[in-house]
């Protein structure tokens, strides 16, 4: 059984509620054919009747909830939530309910705030920053985190590396601006999704050009710092850095780099210096090793919410939907 099939298995083992908000777009409804057929999650479908009748004929939804969102009866409960939340910015009802019209991925944020859905996944047609606007604005980041930040599940085919094959990339889709404090950040989150997903222990390298101080410069510090930083945080976590890439994963190489390290060789959970590093890092290994990357699934936020690339195919949205349904029941 492959990774995606494993997520799967979890989702359909305790079912929830995922709200799909871009009903303008056909491949939202091919996902949710497929998601309702397999039994992977309850789906949600926001839009009007127009927009359902136009862009999902042909495709088998009955099955799913249809939330028109100029006729909900609980759209008077989301626009309260909505005032309430963003009450400091003075938000009023008239102009809450504007956004909410205009604007879908208000609404099913608001739907997960207000306890009627579990999480959303949203992105086919849309910007990463569209996506991850309401969702900061109206459901905002777990207790004690600073930002959200994503990650890539990659599995790679006929690799000894990592956990079978199977990795978590992290920062490859959000953060442009790095420092020690929020690098270990996203390698603590990291560590988490990565048990979570893969149900092993996480062993994180923080990656740089440098391995063990072989290099100065303060790009390499930032990197050594947050080490100092997570390790306090969390002292029972196996991570390590900085580290260079073959350092990490190659036993023969982190035994001359690395000595003793517990990590240096044995890495699963890749932490990427800057988002540059980590966007290039993931696609190189997704092309070249024809590796399955599954994301970029968001981290760091009270509820699930998920980002898609806008090249995806509907496939991709069933698989970050079950991961989706997974990260609920984690929150649960």
């Amino acid at each position: 059984m492959g990774f995606i099939d494993e997520i799967k298995a979890k989702a359909k083992a305790d079912k929830k509620t995922i709200v799909l908000p871009e009903s303008m777009d056909k491949r939202t409804y091919d996902a949710a054919e497929k998601i309702l057929k397999e039994g992977i999650a309850n789906i949600v479908i926001i839009g009007t009747p127009e927009e359902i009748a136009k862009n999902g004929e042909g495709y088998d939804i009955s099955g799913a909830v249809i939330v028109d969102p100029f006729n909900d009866p609980n759209k008077q409960k989301y626009i309260d939530k909505f005032v309430e939340l963003r009450a400091k910015k003075g938000v009023t009802p008239e102009q809450a309910k504007e956004q909410m019209e205009k604007d879908y991925m208000y609404y099913a944020c608001l739907m997960c705030k207000c306890g009627d859905a579990d999480g959303v996944v949203s992105g086919a047609c849309h910007s990463t920053g569209n996506t991850i606007r309401p969702a900061l604005q109206l459901l905002k980041t777990k207790p004690g985190i600073s930002s959200v930040s994503g990650f890539f599940l990659m599995e790679v085919p006929d690799c000894t590396f990592g956990e079978n094959g199977l990795f978590v990339f992290a920062d490859c889709a959000v953060n442009t601006d790095f420092d020690s404090a929020k690098l270990a950040e996203i390698a603590l989150l990291s560590a988490e999704s990565f048990r979570n997903f893969v149900g092993a222990e996480p062993k994180v390298a923080m990656l740089s050009y440098s391995t063990k101080g072989s290099a100065k410069h303060d790009d390499v510090t930032k990197v050594s710092e947050a080490v100092k930083i997570a390790k306090e945080k969390q002292p029972d976590l196996a991570i390590d850095g900085e580290l260079q890439l073959d350092a990490a994963l190659v036993e023969s190489v982190a035994s001359l780099k690395a000595p003793g390290s517990t990590v240096a060789g044995h890495a699963n959970t890749l932490v990427f210096p800057s988002l540059e590093a980590g966007n290039i890092g993931y696609k190189l290994v997704q092309r070249l090793a024809k590796a399955n990357a599954y994301g970029p699934v968001l981290q760091g936020l009270s509820y699930p919410v998920n980002d898609l690339s806008r090249g995806c195919f509907a496939d991709d949205i069933v698989g970050v939907v079950a991961m989706t349904a997974v990260q609920a029941q984690q929150a649960k």
